[in-house]
């Protein structure tokens, strides 16, 4: 467990992202420094140590690295596409950590835990995916008591009435400039940056 933001961030610097991302999922990686930042918080508030993390649509594995590498006894991490599972497998064993990674549909998948930390799809690229991460706040509640979800700024007060309807409250809210990289062929940008809010959500 790390007594220092930094050097988490450090430990995370050489998680790839997908090597073949794709679009209708929206897999972009979460930037080392943003995830150290988030989950650093999120066991200062003492939702990691000693305790079950969930990351839902892990990707490449950096949250849920994260988690582990901040002291989380149990950590799970689950995501649809197999080559990235295999990715974040790999890094477990660099990292020395022991996370375990499914291959699941997230709807598929019905383990409780203590403490969900997650990047989610934002729902914002294919209309076919709209809400899709409103879809995996609500099953994160269900399989938790907190949540630790990122999501678009703009989209903040939506889903502040989204959790007031599944009896949950907002605790805390994390900003970040994301940088989302040119990794697909209809982006025009090297490089955008975007708002995001992440909230950190309880049951009632």
């Amino acid at each position: 467990m790390f007594t220092k933001k930094r050097h988490l961030e450090m430990a995370l610097q050489d998680v790839p992202g997908h090597s073949d991302p794709d679009p209708d999922r929206e897999q972009y990686l979460t930037p080392a420094s943003i995830a150290a930042d988030l989950v650093w918080n999120a066991a200062t508030n003492g939702d990691v140590a000693g305790l079950k993390v969930l990351d839902l649509g892990c990707g490449t594995g950096i949250l849920s690295l994260a988690a582990s590498l901040m002291g989380a006894q149990e950590v799970v991490g689950v995501d649809v596409d197999e080559k990235a599972i295999e990715v974040a497998r790999k890094q477990a064993e660099r990292l020395h950590v022991k996370v375990r990674f499914l291959a699941l549909d997230v709807d598929e998948f019905e383990e409780e835990g203590d403490t969900v930390i997650m990047n989610p799809p934002f729902g914002a690229q294919r209309a076919q995916h709209r809400e899709a991460d409103r879809r995996f706040l609500r099953k994160a509640l269900d399989l938790a008591p907190v949540v630790y979800s990122f999501h678009l700024k703009k989209t903040e007060p939506f889903l502040e009435k989204l959790v007031k309807a599944l009896d949950a409250k907002i605790s805390h809210r994390f900003f970040y400039s994301f940088p989302l990289p040119r990794i697909y062929n209809f982006h025009q940008e090297e490089q955008r940056m975007v708002d995001v809010v992440v909230l950190r959500v309880e049951r009632s």
